[in-house]
């Protein structure tokens, strides 16, 4: 039996062959290496701050608010205010803080203020501390 053989068929095959082989031994690749991002998994510790900030922006949630905190909140407030309110026409009224309708030596305790009221030297001292914050304001009134 004789075969014929093209001997085109046999040139392109050895061209095709040798093209495919030619192409794929120049190509080369690299291995893929996966960085995580976040500092949490091994990430750049740099990243950090911009990840937070993104987690951030994109936060929707708000907590509700309580009602009931907010009223207490708001009268011990008003309370507190007008306290000091009535505290400061005593104070400017000088002439009626001395003498039997004038303001008692003693320490009150209104709320979350502690107003103790001392004679002094120079007048009345009228000291007023925050409980909450520590803050105090210290008022002297001069006698007339």
């Amino acid at each position: 039996m004789v075969f014929k053989i093209n001997k085109m068929k046999i040139k392109n095959a050895i061209t095709v062959l040798g093209i495919v082989l030619f192409t794929t031994s120049l190509m080369f690749g690299q291995d893929l290496v996966y960085t995580p991002k976040n500092p949490a998994f091994g990430g750049n510790y740099l990243n950090y701050s911009w990840l937070l900030n993104s987690a951030n922006a994109q936060n929707t949630y708000e907590e509700p608010e309580s009602d009931l905190e907010d009223l207490l909140a708001d009268f011990e407030g008003d309370f507190n205010q007008q306290f000091l309110s009535e505290l400061r026409r005593e104070l400017l009224r000088s002439s009626e803080i001395f003498g039997e309708n004038g303001l008692e030596v003693g320490t009150f305790e209104v709320g979350n203020l502690v107003v103790d009221i001392v004679p002094g030297v120079n007048g009345l001292i009228v000291t007023i501390n925050d409980i909450i914050t520590g803050s105090q304001t210290q008022i002297t009134v001069p006698y007339d």
